[in-house]
């Protein structure tokens, strides 16, 4: 071998031997830190970050995704460890939300009741003790028109009604689960009357007590159903108290047989009208019914209930009848007569079914016997109809259930 060779080749081995010096070295020895250096430098990166978190925790209900959610109870944003600082609710389309921070800084909540089926996002910011902040967000949806019902109820809140009337409450959705419903809803009576709900259908619940309420006492509807399931996948919606008041007790006896009526007040007559029941061909239902609805003046045309000749036309359409009370769902009233002659009234019976009083074209004379029965009468008053000869009402035409013995009332209660 060359002197020239064996140079080269000894380089090539000092390189070599640098390399496998260099990957050692690089491997770490006995004596090197194994990289705790940077294990340090990460620990303290961690603690300075622990340091900065807030201990603030926020919670938005309902939940993040939320559907089906309550339109009443189901917005809240609460914290624990911190105050809230800042909240805003908008719907997806940009509407805000008014709301109110409580006094204590640990809750808030809408300031009236939400739409249905709306999605709306709720941002939360709170702060700790030391200043830190802390910040959530949530977006759910609201109950659907679709997968809610609403119960619409009468007498309205505030008014001042007869002794007959009852608490009448028709869903807008037909009710499978009665029991959770009805339980949802409580009459109760100033008087301490028993007041005992009684389904007619799956969409109407009424409520009454065994005998009428009692003259100026006050009646109480509250309404708990806000996510109570009225039915599969239906859920309620509603979250209210009103309250009516009772008026005088007045009752008033038609007997078709004499032809008159007397009206009484706690039990005592303070007025005899003459009247004109149904024909005998037509015969006027009998048994207790309730005022419902009063009109000045109202159309009744005879085809809308059932009464037609052989072209199919009304038998009669009188487009201005006066003091028109209903009686009935299905087309009694008690009004005046103008176009029947003077002497019928308190001698014979010619109406289609309806209760018939003396009056005079255009509702403007007080004078009249069925003006002051109109001005002295009140929705809920009771008109109790004997002697006709036809059958009993049926308690839920109209609002009528005092036509059933109390027994069976209570038996058609859920709760």
């Amino acid at each position: 071998m060359t002197d020239s060779k064996r140079r080269k080749g000894l380089t090539v081995a000092s390189a070599l031997l640098g390399g496998v010096l260099v990957l050692s070295a690089c491997s770490g020895g006995d004596d090197s830190p194994k990289g705790g250096g940077d294990s340090t430098s990460q620990a303290k990166v961690d603690e300075a970050a622990a340091e900065k978190t807030s201990e603030a925790q926020i919670k938005i209900t309902p939940k993040d995704g939320s559907d089906n959610a309550s339109i009443n109870n189901g917005a809240k944003v609460t914290v624990s460890e911190g105050s809230l600082t800042d909240v805003t609710m908008k719907t997806t389309a940009g509407t805000a939300v008014e709301g109110e921070i409580s006094a204590d800084k640990k809750s808030w909540k809408p300031s009236g009741q939400l739409e249905r089926a709306t999605t709306y996002k709720i941002t939360a910011t709170a702060e700790d003790s030391e200043g830190r902040a802390a910040h959530e967000n949530a977006s759910f949806t609201t109950v659907s028109p679709d997968n809610s019902f609403i119960g619409n109820f009468t007498p309205e809140d505030g008014s001042t009604v007869g002794v007959g009337m009852p608490v009448s409450i028709n869903f807008d959705k037909a009710i499978t689960n009665k029991a959770d419903v009805q339980k949802g809803i409580t009459v109760s009576a100033s008087s301490g009357q028993e007041v005992v709900g009684h389904w007619f259908s799956p969409n109407r619940l009424d409520f009454r007590p065994e005998e009428y309420w009692q003259g100026g006492s006050t009646v109480t509807l509250k309404l708990n159903l806000d996510g109570v399931e009225g039915a599969s996948g239906v859920y309620g919606v509603q979250q209210k108290t009103v309250s009516f008041k009772i008026g005088r007790n007045q009752v008033s006896i038609v007997d078709a047989k004499t032809k008159t009526m007397k009206v009484t007040q706690d039990g005592k007559t303070v007025k005899t009208i003459p009247i004109s029941a149904g024909s005998p061909e037509n015969k006027t239902y009998q048994g207790e019914m309730v005022i419902s609805e009063k009109f000045k003046e109202t159309r009744m045309n005879g085809a809308t209930v059932g009464f037609t000749d052989d072209d199919g036309k009304g038998e009669y359409d009188i487009k201005d009848v006066p003091h028109a009370m209903r009686l009935s769902t299905s087309g009694t009233f008690i009004h005046g007569n103008y176009w029947g002659d003077d002497s019928i009234f308190g001698s014979v019976n010619t109406s289609h079914g309806c209760v018939g009083l003396n009056d005079t074209k255009g509702a403007n004379d007080p004078n009249t016997e069925a003006a002051w029965f109109y001005n002295n009468s009140i929705v809920g008053d009771v008109v109790d109809v004997r002697n006709t000869g036809d059958k009993t009402i049926a308690p839920d035409n109209g609002l009528n259930g005092w036509n059933m013995d109390w027994a069976t009332w209570k038996a058609g209660s859920a709760a």
